[in-house]
């Protein structure tokens, strides 16, 4: 059987169908007038996710109570806040290794450091491993940054960047952020060099790394070394180059929900030979030149190692699907860019929010970030979560956390640590399923709205 948009269903049924429409019209209309039937089993069918097709599957529901079945109806239509995109293209490569038998470093990996150069372009030394968190570890300390040593981080950053710096025994200086941008803060940094300060580490939060230039500037007064963190840029431009063609050392992560992905993975990309054949032998254990045997499916037997190292290496598994997802940049690219502009055009005016001034043509989004204005961030989390939507908090301040608890304040990095909302961003991410996280932010902010004028006067927005 199946139920029309305007059907409002009598009796008890033992088993029906519904269609993807209909459940969402029913979900959300919610005049239904079922409260007090009981209710057997029930076969919901619904496209299958990953291939868009109009096949349908069946998934069997067992309940008692409406109530419940609105549960479990929202699981399954329940919205991600991220998800990796990939199919039938990364399984072929992933067996192509296979059967070739070598699934260690080899020579898919080479071929995966070369692709990734021509990307970049301008002759830049590429060198991947296994996570951007090694990344970011082997860049500081094959710049010889490590105890006794001071790093200037902004607080609002994954704590990845934080462990990567006190993994080399430097100690990671938390500074604060801009408002507009959650950009490091560099009229704050600058209290904070020392004697003791060796480098700098701007991070490219949501994308955006406008503000870069100024931090070799500031770099280049106080003599530091710049690591870019880049995990969430990858793909992005900055004065009409990508992210990546110049700099000091730029660090990318590859893992499951990034731009693109090779399951997990990332790289450091720099114009400094030396600085690069460093990182290729700290990545096999310290072992000297096993780089080269390794693009040849072999490795070395009789060896020398000179520096510390690591098993932070990336197998030909990964650098295959990276591959493959690089070939895909593009069409990842204009998907992302279309969700974040169609969330700054509905979301722009909304009186109880604040979007962040970011470079939007310039940047790939690997998250959409809000900000909640009232200490009311945390409602509208629930709020989404209550209406199957996933959304996420980027990041809480390191200077918080016990570990790098600083005995001095960051104001904005404390304010935007409690405002900071991130909205469900990745490739397979519907124009409908946008539509639903927009009007589930509305309809809290109507009630928002509605608050605020039962306390007193209150200036009605023009939206409204």
């Amino acid at each position: 059987m199946m139920i029309d948009r305007g059907a409002r269903p009598k009796g008890v049924f033992r088993r029906f169908c519904w269609d993807w429409t209909s459940i969402h019209d029913w979900l959300w209309r919610r005049d239904c007038g079922w409260h007090s039937k009981v209710w057997d089993r029930i076969w919901i069918c619904y496209a299958t996710p990953s291939t868009r097709s109009t096949t349908l599957r069946r998934r069997k529901i067992v309940t008692w109570r409406p109530s419940r079945l609105l549960g479990q109806i929202k699981w399954i239509m329940r919205i991600r806040l991220s998800r990796s995109s990939v199919g039938d293209e990364e399984k072929a490569a992933l067996a192509r290794v296979i059967d070739r038998g070598y699934l260690g470093m080899g020579p898919e990996v080479e071929a995966f450091e070369q692709e990734l150069r021509s990307y970049i372009g301008f002759d830049r030394e590429v060198v991947c491993v296994n996570t951007g968190t090694a990344a970011l570890h082997l860049a500081l300390q094959c710049l010889d940054i490590g105890p006794g040593d001071e790093v200037l981080v902004p607080s609002i950053t994954y704590v990845a960047s934080f462990q990567a710096v006190t993994a080399t025994g430097a100690r990671p200086v938390a500074c604060d952020v801009t408002e507009d941008k959650v950009f490091l803060d560099l009229k704050d940094a600058e209290q904070r060099v020392t004697e003791r300060t060796r480098a700098v580490m701007p991070v490219h939060y949501a994308s955006d790394g406008s503000g870069i230039p100024e931090v070799y500037r500031f770099a280049a007064r106080h003599r530091l070394r710049v690591i870019e963190d880049a995990a969430h840029a990858f793909g992005c431009r900055r004065d009409g180059q990508r992210i990546g063609a110049d700099g000091d050392v730029v660090c990318f992560s590859f893992d499951g929900i990034k731009n693109i992905t090779s399951g997990e993975g990332g790289a450091v990309v720099t114009g400094d030979k030396k600085l690069a054949e460093r990182i290729r032998d700290a990545r096999l254990l310290g072992v000297v030149k096993d780089t080269q045997k390794r693009y040849q499916s072999q490795r070395s037997w009789q060896f020398n190692v000179l520096h510390p190292g690591y098993r932070y290496h990336m197998s030909d598994l990964m650098a295959a699907v990276g591959r493959t997802q690089l070939r895909k940049i593009d069409r990842f690219g204009e998907s992302r860019q279309r969700i974040g502009k169609g969330y700054r055009s509905a979301l722009g005016t909304f009186p109880a929010i604040r979007l962040l001034n970011l470079e939007e043509g310039n940047i790939i989004p690997h998250i959409f970030v809000i900000r909640v204005l009232g200490g009311r961030r945390d409602k509208l989390c629930a709020h989404l979560s209550g209406a199957g939507i996933e959304s996420g908090v980027h990041y809480r301040p390191n200077h918080q956390l016990d570990l790098f608890k600083a005995d001095y304040r960051l104001p904005r990095a404390d304010k935007l640590g409690d405002e900071l909302l991130s909205l469900p961003v990745h490739v397979e991410l519907t124009e409908r399923e946008q539509q639903r996280v927009i009007d589930t932010v509305r309809a809290f902010e109507v009630s928002w709205f509605n608050e605020k004028r039962k306390n007193g006067p209150f200036k009605k927005p023009e939206r409204y």
